[in-house]
């Protein structure tokens, strides 16, 4: 997953910005965002504080890195059970 080059207390503020009136093209344009980004952040991000988007996106990393510990442990699962039919 790429890292954002906005914090969460940034992404916070535009989208704080966009609910207070300002146009999605003006938002764009002043903070170097495409507007399909402002959309998928209001999306995903909606009504939340900044504690809670960091805390949101600890968690994701933290899945991440449980998604991969698991899929190398269930390959060196299949590695074992095909070494032991082997011997048998």
């Amino acid at each position: 997953m790429n890292k954002s080059k906005f914090s969460p207390t940034q992404i916070v503020k535009i989208l704080n910005e966009w609910e207070s009136g300002t146009p999605v093209e003006m938002l764009s344009r002043t903070h170097g965002v495409s507007t399909a980004t402002l959309y998928s952040w209001r999306k995903r991000y909606s009504g939340m504080e900044a504690s809670d988007l960091e805390r949101l996106k600890s968690l994701e990393e933290e899945n991440a890195k449980l998604k991969r510990m698991y899929a190398e442990l269930a390959l060196d699962h299949e590695l074992a059970k095909e070494i032991i039919a082997k011997k048998l």
